[in-house]
């Protein structure tokens, strides 16, 4: 077995109903589902990888690559919307050149959109590593990724 043999150790039945909580176990160890990890699963569970990863697409909360130094986390709730969230990322998008759910190739930020960040009375909100940021247009976006860009060899 590889890296994942004390998860593995945890179900010891070879049962399919387990490969959501693997999955699971192996994403909040990780932070994220890799290809090799995928692998051995499949090997783990003896079933085909394409099996595994098509499962893992199907929902949301599993993620294929790492979150950046900075992850950012885009409130897309009723609030956030009306006040314009939609406006927000697509800034974000242009910003970092990347969509919803990716990584930068330097790893500095990742993206990620959430239902509700449960900071209505804020919105537009965007939480940067938990921290947040009120009543976010282009320009504060602008002046936060520019102060996480400067900050990006201190440690968090």
């Amino acid at each position: 077995m590889g890296k994942l043999t004390e998860i593995f150790n945890n179900y010891p039945d070879l049962s399919r109903d387990n490969l959501i909580p693997i999955l699971q176990d192996i994403q909040d160890k990780d932070g994220f589902l890799s290809k090799e990890s995928i692998v051995e699963v499949g090997s783990h569970l003896r079933m085909p990888s394409s099996k595994i990863y098509g499962v893992a697409t199907f929902y949301n909360q599993f993620k294929f690559q790492p979150n950046g130094k900075y992850h950012i986390q885009i409130c897309r709730g009723t609030a956030c919307h009306v006040l314009g969230s939609a406006s927000v990322l697509s800034e974000l998008e242009k910003q970092l050149k990347i969509k919803a759910g990716q990584t930068t190739r330097d790893q500095l930020f990742s993206l990620e959109i959430v239902a509700c960040i449960g900071a209505c009375g804020l919105a537009p909100v965007i939480s940067i590593n938990g921290e947040f940021y009120a009543n976010v247009d282009e320009i504060k976006l602008s002046n936060i990724l520019s102060e996480c860009r400067k900050n990006k060899e201190e440690k968090l």
